[in-house]
């Protein structure tokens, strides 16, 4: 089965293609990310992952569009809600790219992360596999996420410290204000 494996990084994708290949799937990875801020964390991010597709011989589409404005007026009117509309572009444009050539499924190692809104994601995913008629092909990779990150590090793979919206690395240096009683 051909699987269209959405990358978010290198770090999160390694045990994901693992997993599937041991699966059986033939894996293409996929890079579109139009969150991704500053446009040198998107670079960074998207030369590490070509460079680990050619260490596991991945085939690996990349749609090269830095899409911080075009996302940035999506998630605009609602910045405390962004991640939806944020699934729903990158999680679309894979289903799409899938159904247009010739996949079985498609899936995202965004699923192997902690940290994302897991059951929302799940939910997006579910809706494009409709709306393109393309399977969604459903894994909960968290359990492999230290190891994933672990053999990143093994490998000296770029490890970024933020999903990769300028929202997120905004929220990173913004402790809540503790109140003196």
């Amino acid at each position: 089965m051909k699987t269209l494996l959405h990358c978010c990084c290198a770090p999160c994708a390694n045990m994901c293609i693992d997993t599937l290949r041991d699966e059986g799937q033939e894996v293409t990875g996929f890079w579109y990310n139009p969150n991704i801020h500053p446009v040198t964390e998107y670079r960074m991010r998207r030369n590490t992952l070509e460079t680990y597709a050619g260490m596991v011989k991945m085939p690996l589409v990349i749609v090269n569009e830095y899409a911080l404005r075009p996302f940035v007026r999506a998630v605009a009117e609602d910045i405390a809600g962004r991640c939806v509309k944020c699934y729903e572009m990158r999680l679309d444009r894979v289903a799409q790219y899938a159904a247009e050539n010739g996949y079985d499924s498609f899936t995202s190692s965004l699923f192997i992360s902690p940290y994302q809104k897991h059951e929302l994601m799940r939910e997006v995913a579910e809706e494009v596999s409709e709306r393109y008629q393309i399977r969604f092909l459903y894994r909960d990779f968290r359990p492999l996420f230290r190891q994933g990150q672990d053999r990143a590090r093994e490998l000296g793979l770029y490890m970024q410290k933020y999903c990769g919206c300028v929202f997120s690395e905004e929220e990173r240096y913004i402790k809540p204000k503790k109140l003196i009683p």
